[in-house]
């Protein structure tokens, strides 16, 4: 016998399965090994459908979670308009009044807007006139509401919102110069003139009439109404 022959067979086991690492030959027919393939297959597809629809029931639960939620605050929001609605009947008529009360100031304000309160300029024209001069006459011209002031006539002269015009008699000559400067002294009064001077006679007394007429600034109004800046 040769020393091929005599020599004991070894054999060596694989490290991962510990059965021998020697080849081997399948003699099972493909039809079985077919069948385990998909076996595996189905095994395989059957869960990534658990999955799917696993996952596709994480995603209708919170999806149904949002739509719950949402139609919730829908209610709530329908319930707070509806409410908000019975609540804005009740004061319908406020914005109404209010309009009305903005029209009222507004129409005041313009009606308004041209005053001039004449009593204190009445006082100080009657203080500065000259001592024993009485005022006979008195007249006012000037701006609307609906009518502006007239330009100034000449470049030096200011401009002018509204005139006065006063007769005064007195048994005295006065000097009307220094009556215009009282006049012109007075704030709002600009262009105080004596247009006319004439002498006559009453009880066999000499008495002096005097014609006179200053102009008024826009100073004078009162603006009473005026709105705030």
């Amino acid at each position: 016998m040769s020393t091929v022959l005599s020599r004991p067979l070894t054999t060596k086991k694989s490290a991962a399965t510990g059965f021998p690492a020697v080849p081997q030959v399948n003699l099972l027919p493909p039809e079985y090994g077919a069948r385990r393939a998909l076996a595996a297959l189905k095994r395989r597809l059957l869960f990534a459908l658990v999955v799917v629809l696993a996952v596709a029931a994480v995603a209708y639960g919170v999806a149904f979670t949002t739509l719950t939620a949402a139609r919730a605050e829908q209610t709530r929001a329908e319930q707070e308009t509806t409410r908000l609605l019975q609540e804005q009947q009740q004061y319908a008529e406020v914005p109404q009044v209010l309009g009305q009360l903005t029209r009222a100031e507004d129409a005041r304000r313009l009606g308004m807007s041209t005053e001039i309160m004449w009593a204190p300029y009445l006082r100080a024209v009657g203080a500065v006139m000259p001592e024993g001069m009485l005022l006979t006459q008195f007249a006012m011209t000037g701006a609307t509401p609906m009518l502006a002031p007239a330009p100034p006539s000449n470049p030096l002269q200011k401009e002018t919102v509204s005139a006065l015009a006063f007769e005064a008699v007195t048994d005295e000559v006065v000097d009307t110069a220094a009556w215009a400067d009282a006049l012109n002294a007075m704030p709002g009064f600009h262009d105080a003139w004596v247009s006319t001077a004439s002498a006559d006679e009453y009880n066999g007394q000499p008495v002096y009439k005097y014609t006179s007429t200053v102009r008024v600034t826009s100073d004078a109004y009162a603006d009473r109404f005026a709105e705030e800046e």
